[in-house]
């Protein structure tokens, strides 16, 4: 989806954000589920955003994934508890994509819906590597990223207030 049609199915993509993120550890709120719905709304603008929805047959909304390429000013790795090289923070608008999130309903996960959305969001992906923020006590999120190729390559608390997350790269191809 392009963001033009993933605003078209917002209500879908908050329904599933919604109950995914109350669960521990995470405990979203609705006034901070509905801040995300805000985000998404503005995150859909930008011209290279990308998302996933999965739904059943019936239509209903099981999975999303969504993100975007990082622009040269973007803020995601000033917030490394430690410092990283200016080789692994260089990004021209090109280089990165950012996945925001990736999300699956309870009844849903461990049939590889994960994957098929991570999959879908990056297919025809021109970026050389895909970044994320992933929470380290989400033992089933963390194995999954492991074994898609993802390695850790510093911590950060990615917006005031939050738990640490662990910072993950996976590389997608080598630029010549």
């Amino acid at each position: 989806m392009d963001g033009a049609a993933a605003a078209q199915a917002q209500g879908a993509f908050a329904l599933v954000y919604a109950e995914a993120f109350a669960e521990p550890p995470y405990l979203k709120t609705a006034g901070e589920v509905s801040a995300n719905s805000t985000r998404l709304l503005s995150q859909v603008r930008k011209p290279t955003f990308r998302a996933a929805l999965a739904r059943t047959a019936d239509g209903t909304p099981v999975g999303i994934a969504y993100g975007y390429p990082l622009s040269a000013a973007t803020g995601w790795w000033d917030r490394l508890t430690t410092p990283a090289s200016a080789e692994l923070r260089r990004e021209d608008g090109t280089r990165t994509f950012g996945l925001i999130e990736l999300a699956v309903r309870a009844p849903w996960r461990r049939r590889g819906v994960a994957r098929r959305l991570h999959e879908a969001v990056l297919t025809g992906a021109t970026e050389e590597r895909v970044l994320l923020n992933a929470r380290p006590d989400v033992e089933a999120a963390q194995a999954a990223y492991r074994s898609w190729g993802y390695h850790k390559v510093g911590e950060a608390h990615p917006w005031a207030g939050a738990a640490l997350h662990d910072v993950m790269v996976l590389a997608l191809r080598e630029r010549s």
